[in-house]
């Protein structure tokens, strides 16, 4: 006669459990978030390196100009706004990105909310404006990429390696993988790297709310009964505004 001991332990790994109450769709994408975290965390303590082991700007702020010497302060790279040419606004234009994607993630919150309420027509509702919401800062990003790539009206006078060759009192304008106006090369090589993952990972966040934005519309979860699927993506989604809010503290701010 099997003991109680025995009858627990065949119960729990015969199958069809769920730890702490997750199915193993939601098992599986914590455990999917949880390895992407450790890369954006590499990426970020690279960046943090790289940053404390750059030389500084000591001088007065409102004195400050762009050199390739000593990294830049984010204040006087992330100024300007569409529309405002020439008008310094620091940091305005990505504290209206960092409110976009908050307030995504606000819309997603109501979405699963209305899935586990079984109401299809606000899941589909809060689905879209979680979609907008998703556009509207793959937009913004693009605008300021398009900026940082352009460059301000002030080139910066640096030593450029080109084509193997060093070539002193270049007029750098602008940035990209080889050459920054704002600072060290290093600079602007970690704000396409880790910014843009991050945007790509919005990016992937977009289309996997597209489609459930359709399976949600043509009533295939309220065929199944349940609307996990919304809170899976949902949580996907979190995940992305988390990241930004440390992208945000360590490009922007620091």
């Amino acid at each position: 006669m099997a003991t109680t001991a025995t009858v627990s332990k065949r119960v729990l790994w015969g199958g069809g459990m769920e730890p702490l109450k997750a199915s193993y769709g939601k098992l599986m994408m914590w455990f999917f978030l949880l390895s992407d975290a450790f890369t954006f965390s590499g990426l970020l303590i690279t960046y943090a390196f790289l940053r404390w082991s750059a030389p500084a700007y000591k001088g007065d702020p409102e004195a400050f100009t762009f050199s390739t010497e000593y990294w830049p302060i984010p204040e006087k790279v992330y100024e300007a706004f569409p529309g405002f040419h020439g008008v310094e606004l620091p940091l305005v234009f990505v504290g209206l990105m960092t409110f976009i994607l908050i307030l995504s993630s606000v819309t997603m919150v109501l979405a699963v909310e209305a899935g586990h309420r079984m109401d299809k027509k606000n899941v589909v509702k809060w689905m879209l404006w979680t979609i907008i919401g998703g556009f509207a800062f793959l937009s913004c990003q693009a605008w300021e990429w398009s900026h940082f790539i352009s460059g301000t009206d002030v080139a910066t006078i640096g030593d450029v390696l080109i084509n193997g060759i060093w070539v002193t009192d270049y007029e750098i304008v602008g940035a990209n993988l080889n050459y920054s106006q704002y600072g060290p090369p290093a600079f602007a090589a970690l704000f396409f790297f880790i910014t843009g993952f991050h945007g790509f990972h919005v990016f992937s966040g977009v289309v996997f709310n597209i489609l459930i934005f359709f399976n949600a519309a043509n009533g295939m979860y309220e065929r199944r009964g349940h609307y996990e699927m919304v809170e899976k993506v949902g949580l996907y989604w979190h995940f992305v505004d988390l990241v930004w809010v440390f992208v945000f503290t360590f490009f922007y701010l620091i």
